[in-house]
């Protein structure tokens, strides 16, 4: 047993390079536990950042300063913020309030119609338990909706925060893409002097962030926007508010789409009830959630996040524990830095194998 720790740990921990990615790693999470909330409008800023630096580098590709290609992007960015704020946000937490206002009345019209069903299926459900789980629904929603028509931004965010943000993420985000090689290396001249597997690992996530940042704000923005849309031409009530949330859904995979779909085919249910109208809605939603996941997703992320679906859902429970929003946004990056760590390691699994097919590849040919 001594021997295999002992043949293990040389393996694994012999070189210096592990060790200083493993102090690097270490100094990073130590950062972000610890003063995560105060630094939340640098992250902010980074992803907004991260997402913008394409359109820079494709300007500064032809000719243009990366000054000049700083200040006109991140204005273009920024100039849509007025439009948000003062358009669009009005209206959401407008539709918000109105239907939190008639939940109850959503739930009651829901609870007559499963009466019916009910009546039907008397062996498997009765009416005590139906009426004790619908009133406990109503309670919530009563409860939780008190609140967001008393005080809706502050069920949002907090007045003060939204101030503090809005000034300095713009800043953040316009030095971040002008100065963005004079950032970098200045963090190069931080690590240690042994720093090629910090680099590489470096390297890799850079690239997969950048992929997957800019890939989840188009797919937010695409499944939102045609959400909203199709509902609006379906006829369906809070068509814009809805739309939102099928865009926010897809930044928890798998999960967040089951949990939009209960307010979907509430509205539905409850503006028409069991007729083809309904049916439309929830078949449009089905087909715009299939093409999310088989067409659009492999389309943006090709192979950028190569992960399996039970590693993804674990990395979301794990971050999204760990970070609250924050972690449960970056928990595919996160599982993603943890597989390029893995993969990065001297002695891994991953070269063990390959020497495994090799052998078997050569006696296969003997």
């Amino acid at each position: 047993m001594r021997d295999f720790f002992s043949s293990w740990s040389k393996r694994h921990f012999s070189d210096p390079a592990v060790i200083e990615l493993l102090l690097v790693l270490g100094v990073g999470f130590a950062i972000v536990l610890l003063a995560g909330a105060m630094l939340a409008p640098v992250f902010a800023a980074i992803v907004i950042a991260y997402i913008l630096e394409a359109l820079v580098g494709w300007l500064t590709k032809r000719g243009c300063s990366r000054l000049w290609a700083a200040i006109l992007i991140s204005g273009l960015a920024f100039g849509l913020v007025p439009l948000i704020l003062f358009g669009l946000l009005p209206v959401l937490v407008g539709q918000l309030k109105a239907l939190v206002q008639n939940a109850p009345e959503m739930l009651s019209h829901g609870r007559q119609s499963l009466l019916g069903l009910q009546a039907e299926y008397a062996e498997f459900i009765s009416v005590e338990q139906l009426d004790a789980m619908v009133g406990s629904v109503t309670v919530q929603i009563a409860q939780w909706g008190q609140t967001v028509v008393s005080n809706p931004l502050a069920t949002l965010v907090n007045l003060m925060t939204v101030l503090v943000y809005l000034v300095l993420v713009p800043f953040l985000v316009f030095f971040f893409l002008k100065d963005k090689q004079v950032i970098t290396a200045w963090i190069a001249r931080q690590l240690p002097v042994q720093r090629s597997l910090v680099v590489n690992v470096w390297q890799e996530m850079e690239r997969q962030m950048g992929n997957y940042l800019r890939g989840k704000f188009v797919e937010i923005v695409v499944v939102g926007g045609v959400t909203a849309l199709i509902f609006s031409i379906l006829g369906l009530q809070y068509a814009l508010l809805l739309g939102v949330l099928t865009g926010l859904s897809v930044i928890i995979p798998y999960v967040g789409a089951v949990v939009v779909t209960l307010p979907v085919a509430m509205v539905g249910f409850s503006q028409w009830g069991w007729s083809g109208e309904f049916g439309y809605v929830i078949l449009a939603y089905a087909i715009i959630q299939a093409i999310d996941g088989n067409v659009l997703v492999p389309l943006l992320f090709s192979e950028a996040v190569n992960l399996h679906p039970v590693a993804i859902i674990v990395a979301v429970l794990f971050f999204g524990g760990l970070w609250g929003i924050w972690g449960v946004f970056f928990a595919i990056p996160l599982a993603t830095l943890v597989k390029t760590v893995l993969n990065a390691w001297p002695g891994s699994g991953d070269e063990r194998i390959e020497e495994s097919t090799d052998e078997q590849s050569a006696t296969v040919s003997a």
